[in-house]
């Protein structure tokens, strides 16, 4: 396996298929395409959009990072994570939070979330960030399951819509660099 954090290719191999992950930061028009669908999964799912800011700059390295993944030339899957300051609500100087996760509907099953999730961890490790912290919601069952299994808990609601019934958040803890 190869890995860069300049935007070269990162290439995992998830159940027999070539996998290629490129660091391409949030700006990227493949990224943007696919930021574009999750909203548009958020409008089908909640009824609306995530309206959390986001801007290219928050994935900067060394305070973030955005890659998309590639199924053969076609970008199929997308996160990304920014560096977060104390804040209320727990958030803490040295947290990462996970945002943008998605995989597009005819690439799902082949366990690119989980790669994904995990090549993010560590470059978050990596960059001396401690802890993941995210915000999912109950229609999206599927990422709470995949939380779920990679040791991920519930932590104290932050962020946009903490005071939303349908909002989840979640934390893990980086005890060490995660393996990919």
């Amino acid at each position: 396996m190869e890995s860069t954090t300049t935007g070269g290719p990162f290439v995992h191999d998830a159940k027999g298929d070539g996998i290629e992950i490129r660091i391409t930061g949030f700006g990227h028009p493949d990224a943007q395409l696919l930021a574009a669908e999750v909203q548009q999964e958020y409008v089908r799912r909640y009824g609306e959009a995530d309206l959390t800011e986001l801007h290219p700059e928050h994935f900067d390295p060394p305070a973030g990072l955005f890659l998309v993944a590639y199924l053969d030339g076609v970008p199929v899957a997308c996160g990304g994570w920014r560096a977060k300051r104390a804040a209320a609500f727990g958030i803490r100087d040295t947290d990462a939070e996970l945002k943008r996760m998605f995989v597009r509907p005819q690439a799902r099953g082949r366990g690119l979330a989980r790669v994904v999730l995990r090549h993010l961890e560590r470059t978050a490790a990596e960059a001396g960030r401690t802890r993941f912290v995210l915000e999912t919601g109950t229609e999206q069952p599927e990422a709470v399951a995949l939380y779920a299994s990679e040791g991920y808990a519930a932590i104290e609601k932050f962020g946009l819509y903490r005071e939303h019934e349908q909002s989840i958040c979640l934390g893990k803890e980086f005890g060490g660099v995660p393996a990919v």
